[in-house]
This record gives structure tokens, sequence and C-alpha cells, in this order.
């Protein structure tokens, strides 16, 4: 195999949705990619079931979150979380959170940038990975590769050597990069000797995936809880009922000695006769395990590759694809030309701080709900813990809205910068983090004024001079834009004349004036 040779630019392992979405990422940005994925076909097993706001707000970006929404729950349906015996019995608790239409329309009238551009979006993994797959496939340097195995790879200076197995017959493919979105298991992290650390194994719960063409029309039953998402049943096998996105199946989490207790816990919980099929039954781990690194050289890791936390919080999948739009952009620097070796390098030290605070919020929203499920047998006092510990699971916007990157080498740094909080997100424009979100006049959103490359926000009266700034970004072949905000509102908001941004929307520098060192700045923002 000769080492000059390039088959594609970027090899991604694994197309479940953190792999789909790097693909798509890359491909916008004109990288050849190919994406393999031993499976034959996307699964139709429940896994994730909410894009949160901050994903919504990068499929804005990439131009496909009209297509996710209209895929998924349709947009009036309360996102309502249950606390109950059965659902044919009136709920011990309920705790109100908005349908799509409902956080839209509050959306609209917050002026603070307290609130993201988009509410989150229940969709269901297996209708959220065929989607993403179609879009993958309809962009023409992306190639999708089903029931083609990774086996291993060697990598040298120039580029990285795979071999991949299809219908029991080896095939090699060299690309300049390669990327593990392989899940949990993952074998390219595997090969790279990295670790997993943490808590493994916590519990071990079955979950099964039911047809069931009745119950969502039937909620209210009797003096019932009504329509909600979640419904989390009070009994001693911490059972757990999920409404998936087509309202016509459901989930559900048990701990149940065998699968066929599946069905009667299904029947327990629902209460009243329905007609239903349980079309698949599994058993899955809780872990809270970080890797030790995201990656060596030229192979990068993704996703449930470096991060494996318990669904409390939501923050699984949707950490992937933090990790997908973070990785995409660098990718495609560096394949360009204009990326510098520190911004790689960055990957890991940005996106492996996020992991280790999402795995410590996800511990902390857990803890909360085994500490309400403890108490099943005394309702009352049940009920008055989960009133606050149950709401850690479903509030989660700090940790969705509010990750900040610091001791980035690709970002100016500031000394000090707001807590990370979990449940609270605060606006700021504090280098590294993500740009709140402002109605521009003519209620025009900011984040979809700004173009692909960097941009340089000037705002309100500002007529500072920034043609050296743009002169420094175009000599190293960066793209460069200076975007004039005339909006007063949102320099107040913002707090500064100039903000410079990142491809994925993260602050990299701000000030009153132009840059002093402006050839420094440019050469620290794309690794130079």
């Amino acid at each position: 195999m000769q080492a000059n040779r390039i088959d594609t630019e970027v090899l991604i392992v694994g197309a479940g949705p953190v792999g789909l979405v790097l693909a798509i990422d890359l491909g916008q940005r004109g990288v050849r990619c190919n994406l393999i994925e031993r499976k034959d076909a996307p699964q139709f097993l429940p896994k994730m079931e909410r894009c949160n706001a901050r994903t919504m707000e990068i499929f804005r970006r990439m131009g496909i979150v009209d297509k996710v929404r209209a895929a998924g729950l349709r947009s009036d349906v309360p996102m309502d979380v249950y606390i109950v015996t059965a659902l044919n019995r009136p709920p011990l608790l309920r705790h109100a959170y908005p349908s799509v239409d409902e956080a839209r329309r509050d959306i609209d009238a917050c002026t603070d940038g307290t609130l993201p551009l988009e509410p989150y979006q229940l969709i269901s993994q297996y209708t959220l990975e065929p989607l993403l797959k179609s879009i993958a496939e309809s962009i023409p340097s992306v190639t999708v590769r089903y029931g083609c195995e990774f086996s291993s790879f060697d990598q040298d200076s120039s580029g990285v050597a795979a071999r991949i197995r299809i219908k029991n017959q080896t095939q090699n493919i060299r690309a300049s990069y390669l990327v593990g979105c392989d899940g949990g298991t993952s074998a390219v992290r595997q090969q790279l000797g990295i670790a997993l650390r943490g808590e493994g194994d916590l519990l071990r719960f079955r979950q099964a995936l039911y047809h069931c063409e009745e119950l969502f029309d039937k909620l209210p039953i009797g003096d019932g809880p009504g329509r909600g998402r979640h419904y989390h049943v009070a009994d001693e096998y911490a059972s757990f009922l999920i409404m998936q996105d087509s309202t016509r199946h459901w989930t559900l989490h048990a701990r149940v000695a065998n699968d066929a207790d599946m069905a009667r816990q299904f029947e327990k919980t629902v209460g009243v006769p329905v007609k239903y099929e349980m079309l698949n039954v599994g058993e899955w781990k809780l872990n809270l395990l970080l890797a030790d690194r995201y990656g060596k050289d030229r192979v990068f890791l993704a996703g449930d590759a470096v991060h494996l936390v318990i669904p409390t919080g939501g923050l699984g999948m949707n950490s992937g694809v933090g990790d997908a739009v973070d990785l995409g952009w660098k990718l495609a620097a560096a394949l360009q030309g204009w990326g510098g070796p520190n911004l790689l390098a960055s990957y890991e030290i940005e996106r492996r701080q996020v992991g280790d605070r999402n795995v410590g919020a996800s511990r902390y929203a857990s803890a909360g709900r085994r500490k309400w499920r403890s108490l099943w047998r005394n309702l009352d006092e049940l009920v008055a813990v989960a009133e606050v510990e149950q709401r850690k699971s479903n509030e989660m916007i700090g940790a969705e809205l509010g990750y900040r990157y610091v001791g980035s080498p690709v970002i100016w740094e500031e000394p000090g910068g707001p807590e990370h909080l979990f449940r609270e997100y605060v606006p700021t424009t504090w280098p590294g983090a993500r740009l709140p979100h402002v109605w521009l006049k003519g209620h025009i959103a900011i984040q979809d004024r700004i173009g692909a490359g960097y941009t340089l926000l000037r705002f309100g009266k500002s007529k500072e001079d920034l043609s050296t700034m743009e002169a420094e970004f175009k000599s190293l072949g960066a793209p460069f834009e200076v975007l004039d905000i005339p909006d007063e509102g949102a320099r107040d908001l913002y707090g500064f004349d100039l903000i410079l941004l990142r491809p994925d929307l993260h602050i990299a520098w701000r000030g009153q004036r132009a840059p002093a060192q402006p050839q420094a700045l440019a050469a620290l923002v794309t690794g130079n």
C-alpha cells in the first residue's frame, strides 16, 4: 500500500448520530470523507430520545433543523414529567415543561440572552439516524457504507491506513485522518490503548420497546395524569415509561428478573387493558466513564467512544454532537492548510473538559433520582423529596448552553471567568463561551447572520479600523469577515464593541478597541 496515497481525507468509523453529524459537517465544508458502519442499516431500537437546545442550534446552523423537527414529535405536545403509581391513577407529582410551540413563543419574546435560539426536540434515535443518513448521502463529498466493519489501522506522519471488512473480505483504505465514533466498546479506542475511567456498571436495567396505538389517545385515563413525556413509577423496580416521537411507541425501563417480566410490567404501569406489541427487550448498564485521551496523532475519538453517562440530564448523544462540530471545522482547517498544529490539539483540551463536566452533571442528576426512588414505600416522603430531586434530571440548561472552554491554546484567555453551572444559564461573552442568542432588528437571530468562518462582530457605533486584522487572517488563508451589528440592544447585552467568533460560534476574543496584536491574535486562534 502506497504511503503517500490518500483514498479519502477523513475516515469515520461508526454511523450513529455523532458519526453522521461529523460526516455532514465535513461534507458541508467540502471535505472528502468516508463513513463506515458495521450494521447493515440503522436499527429500530430505542436509545436517545431528545435533542437538546444546543444540538438544535447546531442543526439550524447546518441547515437541517426543519427536517429534524418534521421527523420528530409534533410541536404541540407538552414535555411534562410525572411520578405515578400507574397511568390510570391520579399522579403523585407533575413537573410541567413546555411544548416546542410554547417554548418557541417564550424564545420569541426573550430579549436578555437567557434562552437558546431553538427549543429542544423529542426525536427517537431510530428516527434521527435514518434522517441524518439520508442527508449525509446527499452530499457529494461524503460516502456512507453500511455492512462495513473496521478491523485495525496503522498511522504515520502523513496519514492513516485502515483495514475494513466487507462480506468477509478485507479491504484497505488510506485517509489523512481517522475518527472513531464507534460507541462505548470502541475498537478504535481499544487499538489506541486508551482507557475509560470512572464508575462502570453501577446498575443494570432492562429496556423494552412497545407499539401501542391506543395509549396516547387514551391519556388521560379516567383521573389519570394526562399527556406527557416521562412517567416514573414509584415502585421497587424503578420503572420508567417514556413516550417516543411517534406517540405510538413507548419504552419502559425496569429492574426486573427476565425479559418476559417486561410485558407484565408494562401492563401494570398502564393500569388498563390496551392492545400492544413488545418489539424488543435488552439490558443496559449505567456508566459514568471518561476516556483518558480523545485520540492520538492523526486518530481522534468522539461521542460514546470517550464519554459514557447515565441518561439523566440528556447529556450523552448531545455531548457527542458537540464533539463532532468542534472536531469538524478543525479537521477541515488542517486539510485546507490554514489550521496550525495547535488547532487539532485543542480538540481534546476543549471537549474532554466538557465530557468531564457532563459526567459530573449526570452523576448529580442520577443521585437525585436514586434518592427519591429509594422512598417508594413511603409515598408522602417520596413526593416531598422528588419535588426537588427529580428536577435535576430535566433542568440542565446550564450544562447545555453554558459550557465554556478553559485553557484552550486557540482562545485568547482572560483571567478568571464565570462559574460553570449545571441547571442555570447566565449569558456571557467570556472567551470560550457560546455566543448568547439575541434578536436583532426585524426579529432576525444574530446566529443567522454569521458565516461559516471566523467572524469579527463590530457593534453599535464602533468605527474601529479592522483592516489589519482582516489582512492577517487573509495571509493565513483562513476564512474571515467583519460583520457590523448596529443594534445598540445587542451591544448593551454583550458589553463589548468587538467580539471575534470561531466557526462554531464560540468566542475567541473580545475587546473595546481593535486588537493591539492582530498578527498574534490571528495566529493564536487558527492554531499557528
